[in-house]
């Protein structure tokens, strides 16, 4: 079996989860600190804010923000469901813009044209570990005043012109799910470096509050309840999670080396295939690899003769399956889901890109430690399977 991605856990992580427990202090506490100093030093944003996960950290961003009924935010129609998910629930429209299919992220040349009076803001994504063109995005937000929250749920030592994901806008969320390069299980992470917009999230995730439980018990009068400024929700990660985010942090270089590592083996194996699209390479980007996404493309794909593809595909992926190698689709075309196409009216042809994407990504096997011979064997099955089909 050699799985689509692996959790890198070791002793270190085995201890450190059981302080909390030998403590008695389990809730967001001096663990859950650690890991957001910890994570502000290797992102360099001024202010980590943890939470229980991406789609909660971009909940609280869209909060923080104000985000009101009938306002509109431009998302990319390629990307985890969560993205437009954080817009619908404040009753707001998540207004989908396609992809370019040589990376995957959103088209910054479709942003402008898709801009009202209602628009509010843009959520890039820095999807499967490549950081969206923030350049030409932050352009076009500060032209038309609009706000900018990064869904850096893929974005772990993403970098883009020396800078890491997540730290463009007024917010950056990240995601700790096993298949993301650390985890402490479930979890996120917002960045800011704004000190009102960090100070605002960390009591927008504790129902309001204005000082933390481990803040009030840390002082005199612990037996004093909070005040409550604000409407807030309970997005607290625990104090057992953040203490595996600290050992997870502590191994983050050796992780990223060894993900990094299995990336170019692929580069190598693969180079000169040109049914496989491989994952994208420029030197204003420092690819994180969450994913390694690649684009099956023995013809170039189009809305005319994608089914054929899509349908080899399935078979190549199903006989990998089968051989015990386990791929994945790239993500969905969100906008094609059924709730979103339903409500707005959605046909593939209004984002062709994210539809083909969706039809002919193939992610292949990668995490820390994957071997030569895995890689390998990965590679040549996969050479002789489009080969039988």
């Amino acid at each position: 079996m050699i799985p689509i991605t692996k959790a890198i856990f070791d002793e270190t992580d085995l201890a450190i989860i059981q302080e909390p427990l030998k403590s008695g202090w389990v809730v967001q506490g001096k663990f859950v600190k650690q890991f957001e100093e910890m994570f502000c030093e290797f992102s360099k944003a001024k202010h980590s804010i943890a939470t229980t996960s991406c789609t909660t950290s971009l909940h609280i961003a869209m909060a923080a923000l104000d985000l009101q009924p009938d306002d509109e935010v431009l998302v990319p129609a390629f990307t985890w469901i969560s993205t437009a998910n954080c817009v619908e629930y404040f009753k707001a429209k998540p207004v989908f813009v396609d992809v370019d299919l040589a990376t995957f992220n959103i088209d910054v040349t479709k942003i402008e044209e898709k801009i009202t009076s209602k628009t509010k803001g843009i959520i890039p994504v820095h999807l499967f570990g490549l950081v969206a063109d923030m350049k030409p995005i932050m352009e076009i937000a500060n032209k038309h005043n609009l706000f900018v929250v990064e869904d850096a749920a893929c974005g772990f030592d993403s970098w883009y012109q020396g800078k890491h994901a997540g730290t463009f806008g007024d917010f950056g969320c990240f995601s700790f799910h096993p298949r993301k390069a650390i985890t402490t299980g479930e979890g996120g992470m917002i960045t800011t470096n704004d000190d009102a917009k960090g100070k605002l999230c960390q009591t927008l995730r504790d129902h309001g509050a204005s000082r933390s439980d481990f803040q009030r018990h840390s002082q005199k009068y612990s037996f004093l309840l909070a005040e409550y400024h604000h409407l807030g929700f309970n997005f607290r990660m625990t104090d057992i999670q953040g203490a595996l985010g600290v050992t997870q942090m502590q191994k983050a270089d050796r992780i990223m080396a060894g993900r990094r590592q299995g990336a170019k083996q692929y580069d190598e194996l693969l180079k000169g295939l040109d049914w496989l699209q491989l994952p994208f390479q420029h030197t204003d980007y420092v690819h994180g690899y969450q994913s390694y996404v690649c684009l099956f493309q023995p013809e170039k794909p189009t809305l005319e003769n994608w089914e054929k593809m899509h349908n080899r595909r399935n078979e190549i992926m199903s006989k990998l399956e089968e051989k015990g190698i386990i791929t994945r689709q790239g993500t969905h075309a969100v906008a094609h889901l059924d709730y979103y196409k339903k409500k707005y009216n959605i046909s593939i042809q209004d984002f062709p890109n994210a539809f083909l994407a969706e039809m002919l990504t193939i992610t292949l096997p990668l995490y820390a430690g994957i071997t030569q011979e895995e890689s390998e064997t990965v590679v040549r099955e996969l050479k002789q399977l489009f080969k039988e089909s």
